[in-house]
């Protein structure tokens, strides 16, 4: 087991220690390399490219959920599934549950789908069976009907030949210890196990790595226990904390060297972790400079706060020569980001949410990946249920309900029942009809799967299903933006498909369906960097702005009923600190609009626990009045006026090179005028000067 402190280059051992293995004769196809974000994979794959070349390509290297994604798609018939299943995501699982309570007439006020569900995701992740839990002793009716929902959202997962995203984990476990064989086809295949952000393992995780654990137990697990921060999705410490017990003879060595931050700024992390019990005992040090204080801003609420950040921002980009995307600014709660937000937009600064919705995640692009899906498995009832109507074609709910029931009373799956619904007589004839032919349009695209590309696929059947046609005709700025993004997803099919020809749109859809938010960060992006402290997790920036440091925000109760949950606070607030290089700024609203109303905040303990040799204090007061002068802010990639920078439409500037689907590549010449009516000039090399609306010319940037 590897300590790796924050900074410490634990990518750099990780990947070193995989090249070396290589070249010292183990074969990349026998190395199983688990980490926790496609990003992470992503890179470290890179890196060891670099180091070793092509061999690299034959690594299993991924997520645990993507790894073992994979496995369940050969050996998926083993469990009673075929290896066409669906991926449900979050928001899948959820529209599961509530389809099920509405089944079962289970309507309670303690019980709602986000919550039911959320508590099927801890209890699976810490192998709890609806059996399991319902043998826990002081059962309440409400657990008593819990038990009902969660057994029938299994049986329900089962028969849409689907898995939620715990699944991914709980399936294989089931598939090697029901079948002996298989599970030794794995340990040959697997010479050596290597975990990234061990501490962020849960118990099915830990399980895995158990039963796949090599004959030699060759096994390297990285991680940091002062990073602990995800115990609220079954994270279990105890997996770092006990290593050396459940792996006899196992050898423990500590980075302690930071390469990342100021002295100053490990001082000052290290003297609020301290106040921790629980933990590994390390000491980080570092080479670099002493570095500058912290800075405390004090604010008087929570606008006073988003305004002087601002200022600081452009500030900070003045005097250090810094990139805006060299800055990010952090959060405990999602709903902290809207009056940061509001101030950069104010001030003409550019920003990016990592975390927010995520591309994947967005209703007009979920719609067209549900028509995929039931392509690939037209036994997924909720994607089928998802387009059943869209785009409308008069096939209502009530008519939708009645087929179901019709279903369910012959134990046929709903996309059996579309062929036989001539034979659901409260349904009308007229509807029956819409249903028959969505049935044929959907035959004829499943027929059509096997002779076209993906790419070619999607578009197909979008052109004949007018999705696009239908944003474009409704014109408002908001079908303007879902005709935009479902664009963006074709152009991403068809990069997938150029770039991977003998993939099949069932590789493209569990690509897709894997993917997370802080997988989309693109780095290279020039615009400030907005998230929530878990989504900082194993990213770098030189200034870091960390918001809201006040009792009940940060940390985020104050009803503690386990150490254990500050101490998990405490974490992330460390976690937060040693994101930042050269300079944090740590910020406190004496006031703060919450839950509809004002509420009087005190300070974060935090902020009393940090050394106070390594903070200094700066009183918001009177900022405001400050004159505000225009300014030009450089950075050493380009100068521009930040002034003229419009958040919303923050690809169309003049000089920008841009490509029109009809034109092809042009230089835009003029904007003039904003929102709907904001029209450009563009000098296309081909036909000329045109002059369109923005709204509807669905420019990219080039």
């Amino acid at each position: 087991m590897i300590v790796a402190g924050a900074g410490s280059g634990k990518t750099r051992v990780l990947t070193h220690k995989i090249a070396l293995l290589i070249e010292k004769g183990t074969e990349p196809s026998s190395i199983l390399a688990l980490t926790f974000t496609n990003k992470a994979a992503k890179e470290m794959k890179e890196r060891i490219k670099s180091l070793i070349g092509k061999k690299a390509d034959e690594l299993w290297m991924g997520t645990f959920h993507s790894i073992f994604a994979r496995i369940l798609r050969v050996e998926a018939d083993k469990l009673g599934y075929r290896s066409n299943y669906s991926i449900y995501d979050r928001e899948d699982s959820v529209s599961l549950v509530s389809n099920v309570m509405a089944s079962l007439n289970i309507n309670l006020e303690s019980l709602t789908p986000n919550g039911v569900q959320h508590k099927i995701s801890f209890l699976k992740n810490q192998m709890i069976s609806p059996s399991g839990f319902e043998k826990s002793s002081g059962l309440t009716p409400t657990d008593k009907k819990f038990v009902e929902v969660y057994t029938e959202y299994n049986k329900r997962l089962f028969e849409n030949n689907a898995m939620d995203f715990d699944d991914l984990l709980l399936k294989p476990i089931q598939l090697f210890e029901e079948n002996e064989k298989i599970l030794a086809k794995y340990k040959k295949i697997f010479k050596y196990i290597l975990v990234d952000e061990y501490q962020d393992t849960n118990i099915a995780q830990y399980e895995l790595m158990k039963l796949l654990s090599p004959l030699k137990d060759k096994v390297c697990v990285v991680g940091d226990d002062a990073q602990s921060i995800y115990s609220w999705r079954g994270a279990e410490i105890k997996n770092m904390l006990n290593f050396k017990k459940d792996f006899k003879g196992s050898k423990i060595f500590r980075l302690e060297q930071n390469y990342r931050s100021t002295k100053t700024i490990l001082a000052a992390a290290d003297s609020v972790i301290k106040n921790n019990s629980g933990q590994i005992p390390k000491t980080l040090w570092t080479e670099n400079a002493e570095g500058e204080l912290l800075t405390l801003i004090r604010a008087t609420d929570e606008k006073d706060e988003a305004y002087q950040i601002a200022k600081r921002i452009k500030k900070e980009i003045t005097t250090r020569k810094l990139s805006l995307n060299d800055i990010a600014i952090f959060y405990r709660l999602n709903s902290q980001s809207r009056a940061l937000e509001d101030a950069l937009r104010r001030d003409k600064i550019p920003y990016k949410i990592v975390g927010g919705v995520e591309f994947y995640r967005r209703k007009e692009v979920k719609d067209v990946l549900a028509y995929l899906r039931v392509l690939t498995n037209p036994n997924d009832e909720e994607s089928l249920l998802r387009i059943m109507n869209f785009p409308q074609r008069g096939i209502g709910n009530t008519s939708i309900t009645k087929m179901i029931a019709f279903a369910r009373k012959l134990g046929l799956s709903l996309f059996k029942t579309m062929m036989r619904v001539f034979e659901v007589i409260e349904v009308k004839e007229r509807i029956q009809k819409n249903v028959k032919q969505f049935r044929l349009l959907l035959d004829k695209y499943i027929e059509l799967k096997e002779k076209l590309s993906i790419g070619e696929l999607t578009s197909a059947l979008l052109d004949e299903l007018g999705i696009l046609r239908m944003y474009k005709e409704e014109g408002t700025s908001e079908s303007m933006q879902r005709y935009d993004n479902i664009q963006e997803l074709i152009s991403a099919v068809h990069e997938y498909s150029k770039s991977n020809p003998k993939n099949t749109l069932e590789d493209f859809l569990a690509e897709v369906s894997l993917i997370a938010g802080v997988d989309q960060y693109n780095e290279k992006v020039n615009s400030v960097t907005l998230m929530t402290v878990h989504s900082a997790k194993g990213l770098e920036f030189p200034v870091v702005f960390i918001t809201g440091l006040e009792e009940d925000i940060f940390p985020l109760s104050q009803k503690f009923d386990q150490d254990s949950k500050l101490e998990e606070e405490r974490r992330l607030f460390y976690v937060a600190v040693t994101r930042a290089k050269e300079k944090v700024f740590l910020s406190y609203a004496r006031s703060r609009y919450r839950f509809g109303e004002v509420a009087y905040q005190s300070k974060s303990r935090f902020l009393d626990e940090l050394d106070e040799s390594t903070v200094e204090e700066m009183d918001g007061a009177g900022a405001k009045k400050a004159g505000r002068r225009k300014k030009v802010y450089y950075d050493e990639f380009y100068q521009e006026s930040y002034d003229d920078f419009d958040q919303d439409r923050r690809s169309l500037r003049v000089g920008s090179r841009v490509t029109h689907q009809l034109f092809g590549i042009g230089k835009i010449l003029q904007i003039v005028g904003t929102g709907d009516l904001q029209r450009v000039t563009i000098a296309f090399e081909k036909v000329g000067t045109k002059q369109l609306l923005s709204k509807f010319a669905n420019l990219k940037l080039v």
